[in-house]
């Protein structure tokens, strides 16, 4: 069983970065543009141009979970995303309480961590970065190392 699920590891890791890159990204754009509903707190609206941290966070939500979501540069746009979770977390939320239960910092926490893990595991399959790599950097296996064609003598 075991030998079957690590088989598929990367294809669930190239879902879950999928998935994940696309969640970021609606956040983003729904931010930036007013669509999906516009930005938390503003009636379908959307931040205002510039203004720190809300802006900025949004344009890191709509960049980096594009490239999450396609799967290129995914390792910096993860660490990125990471980073600016955190600082959403304990800028925002952990000043009104110490659980995230308390403070309404589930979802910060969640894609703090989970673009952390990206950072670690990388794109999995299904990441445009696979195709656009030359076919000696996918290599896999180490290469053999050769032989001498005639014995060393001692």
């Amino acid at each position: 069983m075991s030998g079957r699920l690590n088989s598929a590891q990367p294809y669930a890791v190239g879902l879950f970065r999928i998935v994940l890159g696309l969640l970021f990204t609606c956040h983003g754009a729904a931010s930036l543009f007013g669509v999906l509903g516009g930005a938390a707190g503003t009636d379908g609206g959307t931040i205002e141009a510039g203004t720190w941290p809300g802006w900025y966070a949004a344009v890191i939500q709509l960049v980096c979970g594009a490239l999450a979501l396609l799967g290129l540069a995914t390792r910096p746009a993860a660490f990125l995303a990471s980073g600016s979770m955190a600082f959403a977390y304990f800028h925002v939320h952990q000043p009104n309480a110490l659980w995230p239960i308390q403070n309404g910092g589930e979802q910060a926490a969640l894609f703090c961590w989970t673009f952390l893990l990206l950072v670690f595991t990388g794109p999995g399959a299904f990441a445009l970065g696979n195709t656009l790599r030359s076919p000696r950097t996918l290599r896999t296996e180490p290469k053999e190392e050769e032989t001498p064609s005639e014995p060393i003598a001692a």
